[in-house]
């Protein structure tokens, strides 16, 4: 990193508008300028996981964070986030949990792979809040 807010993040999320939104959220902050997408969870996992080499791993990237939609195409959140928990390489990386969903299971499943991963729902009124099982 160059600057101090330069972050690299990956963002996992299927939604065009949600992607939008959260670009816009980070740039008024000062924290997007390494910023990658994947749309689905199969994206996410290839660019952690692939056979073949992703473009940006090949040059060293590694995002600081990853903010991981829960409810993704092709495969999701809870998967992905089972598979990067369950590897030596990507155990350590913070997770944010982004999820609409108002269902407790999927909630509890995430805090259970990642105690310390932080939820946040989104609201139709665009504002959100985060919560965390553990207390820091």
């Amino acid at each position: 990193m160059t600057g101090h807010s330069e972050v690299e993040i990956l963002l996992v999320e299927d939604n065009p508008s949600d992607v939008e939104l959260t670009l816009r959220a980070l740039k008024a902050r000062n924290l997007a300028n390494q910023v990658f997408v994947a749309r689905d969870g199969a994206e996410a996992l290839e660019f952690f996981f692939g056979d073949q080499g992703h473009p940006l791993r090949e040059i060293g990237v590694t995002p600081r964070v990853i903010l991981l939609d829960l409810k993704l195409p092709k495969v999701d959140g809870l998967e992905v986030l089972r598979r990067l928990k369950g590897d030596e390489r990507t155990r350590r990386l913070p997770v944010v949990v982004l999820t609409s969903s108002k269902e407790e299971p999927d909630i509890a499943a995430a805090y259970r792979l990642a105690p310390t991963a932080k939820s946040s729902s989104r609201w139709t009124s665009r504002r959100s809040r985060a919560t965390s099982p553990t207390s820091d």
